[in-house]
């Protein structure tokens, strides 16, 4: 996922109204904060596009989602369930649950997938996502569903183990039951442990997690919000 502030750059003589995250195609798109969804499927231009209706009052756009049945730059998907979106119309959602997932539709067909997304604070004018998406929190996984746990499959380097606390430079994360997996993640994670001790500073290791509840603190990574369930070294 790469993005910069594009916000007010020259889009077919208009100012672009958004920031452009690069993403792998149907990767995940998230909820920023609790709020209801609603589709918008008969733009040209934005094709497959969601609404995100926040619980503060600001509106988000999520705008260019996917509409490919393969890998390949099809077209065959419709703006449905399934293809472009991961949830109901006007269902009610968590901060940090899958919505929809990153496509080209639209005036973005043949072009690099990507998410356009806006922000619309109290439901006006377009701001520039750029800080927003800065002090966004950076989750490991997507949430479950309401009332679901999920666990994680991390790959990294141990950088300090005591007591009952393992911390990890994870570079790979797998999650289930999404199965979404992130690379090159750069993330050092501090999970409890009976056995702490069982991997030393500088060692290779594969850990899974306990089954843990879809809150903001356990989605992040915060500290002790997660435990290790078991170790393998490499």
């Amino acid at each position: 996922m790469n993005y910069e502030d594009d916000f007010g750059d020259p889009r077919g003589g208009l100012p672009h109204q958004g920031n452009d995250v690069l993403a792998t195609k149907r990767a995940p798109v998230v909820a920023v904060e609790s709020g209801t969804v609603g589709y918008w499927t008969t733009s040209r231009s934005a094709g497959c596009m969601l609404y995100l209706h926040g619980d503060s009052g600001t509106t988000y756009e999520y705008i260019h989602l996917n509409n490919d049945l393969t890998r390949r730059n099809d077209n065959r998907g419709r703006c449905v369930k399934g293809v472009a979106y991961a949830v109901p119309d006007k269902l009610h959602v968590e901060a940090g649950r899958t919505i929809g997932y990153v496509g080209d539709s639209g005036d973005a067909n043949g072009l690099h997938a990507h998410l356009h997304f806006e922000v619309h604070p109290n439901g006006g004018k377009a701001v520039d996502p750029y800080p927003y998406l800065q002090k966004a929190v950076h989750l490991l996984a997507p949430a479950p569903a309401a009332g679901s746990s999920f666990t994680l499959k991390l790959t990294g380097t141990v950088v300090g183990a005591s007591g009952t606390e393992l911390t990890l430079a994870a570079d790979t994360v797998t999650a289930w039951p999404s199965h979404v997996r992130q690379s090159k993640l750069g993330r050092v994670v501090t999970l409890t442990a009976t056995d702490a001790e069982a991997a030393a500073p500088g060692e290779r290791v594969v850990v899974w997690t306990e089954p843990a509840p879809g809150t903001i603190e356990a989605l992040a990574g915060q500290p002790d919000a997660l435990a290790v369930d078991r170790l393998t070294l490499l």
